[in-house]
């Protein structure tokens, strides 16, 4: 994980534009550079940098001698940067997995670039020979990448919003600033002036398609065919080797545990597979809740199952409270679902920072959208319907889990990895009849529930434990949903919320707890509500979001 920024075109000084590009600093507290492009004017990249794969290498912009043009800033993890070489013969010595990136592009293009790239990323990329810029991004997201367009062709990006609302450009008005799309890539011919001209906006992947890289994977090719065993034993191998992929990393690796399903999978294949790669250290795993809560309970007893080195992280109601506006200055949203999420996985990420060694953290994200976890399934009128909503989902998890999951992170120098969001593995579940991926019995995730049944991976009560919200589970009596709902209603006034509509037009707040969101988004953040452009709320059901979204989501 680290944080990227580039502009192409400013007419701001050097010192104006490297402030900008500080705001992120906290993504990669181990270097900073900034550099502009020697013979191109006004062309920049800022880099900060958590050093996960290899320390002494990995510096951005990231260049080499054979490709003197190429100037590369990326954010995330390839893989299958050693199987690309081996695949196409390139000739180098890999010290950074992002140096793939280069090859490729020289030899296929960009699209078939970044349709090779089995991982997590955001990039940008400087084509002086040719005199193109070029963006892309994962297919879900998982790495963060905004962009500023303007009208006479300035281009900034960066990984978080924040890194790019102070740019002004001479402009009389501040510029749109849009989440870049996951799945995609974007090309821009460059002016001698660092000015741009997008000429080609695509999507190189679909959730619901097999990756390109499928054909250069490390898993042998799966059995066919859709009876039940072999598609339970296809599931196991792929999520296995989700995980193992992600073990790629020179700095500790830890997991977060809230003792549900997900993340007890993914917590009991990491310490299954650091013992095979012998890593040099006990995996750790983190909980956050008070003493006798639900998650706190059930974290404890599957870290003793596992056998991992457990950490848990007291909570408190004020705690909570406390970390509101922090919360929602880092994760860049007003959505009432994912910033009460937020704060107790960005107090367990603190926690992870200040008083452990731990840096790359595995987590759960992607599984209840994937595997068609949240209750309103229970309630789709079909089976077909369910399989769609549950693309919808995945395909709108940047602005909701995945920004969760990366913000809360990142605001502390943590890398999240999410195996479930592995390219092979989700695009195989959606393969899937959408009969097979329905709740069954009254229990949703069933599918997912029998492929790992009767291996003792997990404890039997937790293989079929239902969900919680990621901290539903927080408290013993009284949720933390309800209680920091209840405790909002009395910070915002009946007027003040009557009056929500004519304040807040874009996604007016329905409720005080919305309220108060808003007002803190609109603090930091001011005239910036359309980068969110809707809020969670459940299909099939009559649930707003002014209801406990403790009900809504399992």
């Amino acid at each position: 994980m680290c944080g990227i920024w580039a502009s192409f075109g400013s007419d701001e000084c050097l010192s104006v534009q490297c402030t900008s590009a500080m705001k992120i600093a906290h993504r990669g507290p181990d270097a900073f550079r900034f550099e502009n492009v020697n013979g191109f004017t006004n062309c920049c990249f800022g880099f900060h940098r958590l050093a996960i794969v290899d320390q002494l290498h990995g510096m951005q912009p990231l260049r080499i001698k054979k490709f003197p043009f190429l100037w590369l800033c990326y954010n995330g993890e390839i893989y299958n940067h050693h199987t690309l070489k081996t695949q196409f013969e390139f000739d180098y010595q890999p010290k950074v997995d992002g140096e793939i990136l280069l090859h490729l592009y020289d030899r296929f293009g960009i699209q078939k670039m970044a349709s090779l790239l089995d991982g997590v990323f955001a990039f940008v990329l400087l084509d002086t020979a040719n005199k193109k810029v070029l963006l892309g991004r994962d297919t879900y997201g998982v790495r963060p990448l905004f962009k500023l367009l303007t009208e006479d062709g300035f281009l900034a990006v960066c990984s978080e919003a924040k890194g790019l609302t102070d740019i002004t450009h001479s402009m009389s008005t501040p510029a749109n600033i849009v989440p870049f799309l996951p799945g995609h890539f974007e090309v821009f011919n460059l002016k001698q002036n660092g000015k741009v001209e997008s000429i080609q906006m695509d999507r190189f992947h679909c959730c619901t398609h097999e990756p390109s890289h499928a054909l250069y994977d490390t898993v042998d090719k799966l059995p066919s065919g859709f009876d039940e065993e072999t598609v339970k034993s296809n599931i196991r191998t792929l999520f296995e080797n989700a995980v193992r992929k992600r073990l790629m990393a020179h700095r500790r690796i830890g997991c977060l545990l809230s003792g549900g399903l997900d993340s007890s999978l993914v917590a009991a294949t990491l310490v299954k597979l650091a013992k095979e790669e012998k890593l040099q250290y006990p995996i750790q795993t983190f909980a956050i809740g008070a003493e006798d809560s639900p998650d706190i309970i059930a974290a404890r007893k599957v870290a003793a199952h596992i056998g991992s080195e457990h950490h848990e992280v007291n909570f408190t109601f004020e705690d909570g409270i406390r970390a509101v506006e922090e919360v929602i200055f880092h994760v860049e949203t007003y959505d009432n679902s994912n910033i009460q999420a937020s704060v107790g996985m960005y107090l367990v990420s603190k926690y992870i920072r200040e008083k452990t060694d731990s840096v790359v953290i595995f987590s759960g994200e992607g599984s209840d959208e994937l595997t068609q976890g949240y209750l309103h399934f229970h309630k789709a009128p079909s089976p077909k319907a369910a399989a769609e909503d549950s693309v919808r989902l995945m395909t709108e998890l940047y602005m909701f889990d995945v920004l969760r999951a990366d913000r809360t992170t990142a605001a502390h120098g943590l890398e999240i990895r999410t195996p479930f969001l592995d390219h092979r593995f989700s695009a195989y579940y959606l393969s899937l009849p959408e009969e097979m991926r329905i709740p069954k019995h009254g229990v949703e995730k069933h599918l997912l529930r029998d492929a790992f049944n009767g291996l003792n991976l997990i404890p039997d009560e937790i293989l079929w434990r239902r969900k919680e919200t990621f901290g539903g589970g927080l408290m013993s009596m009284k949720s933390w949903y309800t209680s920091l709902h209840e405790h909002l209603k009395s910070v915002v006034n009946d007027l003040q919320l009557e009056k929500a509509h004519k304040i807040f037009p874009h996604n007016p707040p329905p409720t005080k707890e919305a309220y108060y969101y808003r007002q803190v988004f609109e603090k930091h953040y001011p005239g910036r509500a359309e980068w969110l452009s809707h809020y969670w709320i459940p299909r099939w059901t009559s649930t707003t979001i002014s209801q406990n979204p403790g009900h809504l989501r399992t």
